[in-house]
């Protein structure tokens, strides 16, 4: 059989590649651990697996653990024990029920990998002190429960009642694509010795063993009458003597609001920090000498007033904030402090990018330390400050580990798990001038070779957010899939993506139809002016947001050949009480900017053919949208219909499926159903049988390192 050109020439070689992402460091900087997740067996989903680079860069990745279940969250401890969660069989046996992700210990000396910790409903995260044996687990504990001997012996009798309801006393209710409860997420000390308040555990070997099971349990730090977030990652000082967590603060009417608070470790006391009313905060990271720690303050948006987010210095002992930054035209996300405390480092869109920037913390001073076509993360510092390490990526590499001088700002990828595939085609960047003067810039994959006398066929791919950016590699929506097919891929940043400024958020915020509209057409106006492009050969594409917009294109203008939208908003009155976060939209969208920007109200304009996709398991833009969408274009858009009821549109629709198509044969059906849907409406091919793309051949198997 002879192989594609590149693995985008091919769905199944395409679903087969391997995916890095996150990124831990050794306390003494000589071990740096990243996840890679492969194709299962059956070509049904990813196991994802713990590989060791050399951040000298001259080893070769290994492998460090396998299993069926794979395993996540790594974290180094203060010794260099690597922790990670996994639900993978225990090999001494004692899995209790259901399997549930178990906290497991890789010794520093080296050896197999133990389970630490199995509880009822499992663990969800770790997290380590750098200078100190301090360990605390996020994991899920029931209502009604105050310690985790009262939590098992609830989640014992609701396993056997066979029980689960769920009674809500506040909002949210789910989020993304789980419903949220009973269980109540929660910060725990792992602790040596056997619980105190667990009258039944028992050692589970022997005295005198040789390889005697560590005891441990766990400590409850959280909890009372205010909830951490639904996904807590608590901010632990250098020391382990304390951590800073985003709270939950309900204000009424279903309104929420983020504040910070520290925990004491040794106590178990929680107190509130950064708490301003018409504000939320965020913790950041902790300063090597836990006196000072950064936080992300901004003021809770309006109709009118847009995110702002700004970097704060925090007094982690009183919680007095000292602004940081604040001329800065970008929103910044810290991620470590340099190991002299004198500088932060952080990551921010930029122009189509997300590069590493440096901030004096003295001076506020702000310095761009890459320089690279990049979009970076998960950046962690070496104990000399010499050197960061990070996870990067761009259109034309998906996430690798690369090691980075920040005295130079000189880049050296790693070797590592998973060699750059080819790409078939080159990137440019283009720009235009907007109907308000703003300058509107985007990236363009092109194909390999020249276009034929007409030019390339060309796809407007509009982004989700919808403040965000086109800077990083995605895998749901990878723009070489289609210029394999021959295809110009535009990924524009209109009005409302980040990167570029407060007042480009400005421009669409309250206002979704106007400037990222007006934006989204001017720069597809001054890409199919090249000579390269077919102006007659387009269509318009886009997820979430950018289905939004999809449907708003549809509703205001013929130009377009084709539109793809997925899990996209249609009647904004109906999405907005009914998505997982209805208190954040709620700030933006008033009855009337949802009356003047619902793309349902031009429904009757719509006179090109629509593919619809969603999931039903997506709760950030719930099905309802999704069905009433394909219910109003049968039976009301101006596409008119054969005798039969038959359409040209099309309903792509995945039970099992949350906002993003996750399955690996689910997203070649993805593929298969859009690229018909294009060619056909674009090319002017004949469609192939429907069955074609629901019958798909055999993935190839995965690869056994």
């Amino acid at each position: 059989m002879t192989s594609p050109a590149t693995p985008f020439h091919d769905l199944s070689h395409y679903v087969a590649l391997p995916r890095v992402s996150g990124l831990a460091l050794s306390a003494d900087g000589s071990r740096l651990v990243t996840s890679v997740s492969t194709l299962n067996r059956a070509g049904t989903g990813y196991v994802s697996a713990l590989w060791e680079l050399d951040p000298a860069g001259e080893r070769a990745a290994y492998r460090i653990t396998r299993s069926a279940k794979g395993e996540t969250g790594a974290a180094f401890s203060a010794t260099g024990d690597l922790y990670f969660t996994s639900a993978r069989p225990d090999p001494d046996g004692g899995d209790e029920g259901e399997p549930s992700a178990a906290l497991w210990q890789i010794p520093a000396h080296g050896g197999e990998a133990r389970v630490v910790l199995q509880r009822p409903g499992g663990v969800s995260g770790v997290a380590c002190a750098r200078d100190a044996e301090r360990t605390l687990v996020v994991a899920g504990l029931l209502p009604g429960a105050s310690s985790e001997a009262e939590h098992r012996t609830l989640h014992e009798g609701r396993t056997k009642a066979k029980v689960d309801a769920i009674l809500h006393s506040s909002y949210p209710v789910r989020f993304w694509d789980h419903d949220l409860g009973p269980h109540a997420p929660q910060v725990f000390a792992l602790e040596d010795g056997p619980d105190p308040d667990d009258e039944t555990e028992t050692e589970d070997d022997l005295p005198g063993t040789v390889d005697q099971r560590r005891d441990v349990h766990l400590r409850l730090l959280t909890g009372g009458p205010h909830a951490p977030l639904h996904e807590p990652s608590p901010r632990l000082a250098p020391d382990g003597t304390f951590a800073l967590v985003d709270v939950n603060v309900p204000m009424g009417r279903a309104e929420l609001r983020a504040t910070v608070a520290r925990i004491d470790v040794g106590t178990g006391g929680l107190r509130t920090l950064v708490d301003q009313e018409g504000r939320e905060a965020h913790a950041g990271p902790v300063s090597p000498d836990g006196t000072r720690a950064v936080v992300v303050v901004g003021e809770m948006t309006a109709p009118d007033r847009p995110p702002h987010p700004r970097l704060h210095v925090m007094d982690t002992a009183t919680g007095e904030l000292t602004p940081l930054a604040h001329d800065w035209d970008r929103w910044a996300q810290p991620v470590a402090w340099t190991p002299d405390g004198a500088s932060l480092l952080v990551l921010a869109d930029s122009e189509g990018r997300r590069p590493v920037f440096r901030i004096d913390v003295g001076s506020g001073a702000v310095e761009q330390v890459t320089h690279d076509d990049a979009a970076w993360s998960d950046l962690v510092v070496s104990p000399d400050g010499a050197t960061a390490y990070g996870v990067r990526s761009s259109y034309l590499f998906p996430p690798e580990v690369a090691r980075l001088d920040l005295a130079s700002g000189e880049v050296t990828p790693l070797p590592g798990p998973a060699e750059r595939p080819q790409v078939p085609g080159r990137l440019e960047e283009v720009e235009t001038t907007a109907e308000d003067g703003s300058r509107v810039r985007a990236w363009l994959a092109l194909p390999e070779g020249e276009p034929d006398a007409a030019g390339h066929p060309l796809l407007l791919w509009i982004h989700g957010g919808p403040l965000g950016s086109w800077n990083a590699w995605t895998w749901r929506w990878n723009p070489w899939l289609m210029t394999a097919q021959g295809y110009a891929v535009l990924l524009p940043d209109p009005a409302l993506s980040t990167g570029y400024g407060q007042e480009f958020v400005q421009r669409g915020w309250g206002a979704w139809g106007d400037a990222p509209y007006t934006d989204l057409m001017a720069v597809t106006d001054a890409t199919v002016g090249r000579p390269d492009i077919d102006a007659d050969r387009t269509a318009a594409m886009g997820g979430s947001f950018g289905g939004y917009m999809a449907n708003w294109v549809a509703g205001h203008t013929d130009r377009f050949k084709a539109v793809v939208t997925h899990a996209s908003l249609w009647a904004l009155d109906g999405f907005g009480p009914t998505t997982d976060a209805a208190y954040y939209w709620r700030r933006e969208m008033t009855p009337e900017m949802s009356a003047a920007h619902s793309p349902h109200r031009f429904v009757d304009q719509i006179v090109t053919p629509v593919l619809v996709i969603h999931g039903d398991k997506d709760y950030r833009v719930p099905i309802g949208e999704g069905l009433r969408l394909w219910y109003e274009l049968l039976s009301q858009s101006g596409l008119p219909q054969a005798e039969d009821g038959t359409t040209p549109h099309r309903f792509l629709y995945f039970p099992q499926e949350n906002h993003w198509i996750m399955s690996p044969q689910h997203a070649r059906v993805w593929y298969s159903v859009v690229s018909a849907f294009l060619a056909e409406h674009v090319l002017g091919e004949e469609p192939p049988p429907a069955a074609e793309h629901l019958g798909l051949t055999p993935p190839p198997a995965p690869d056994a390192s």
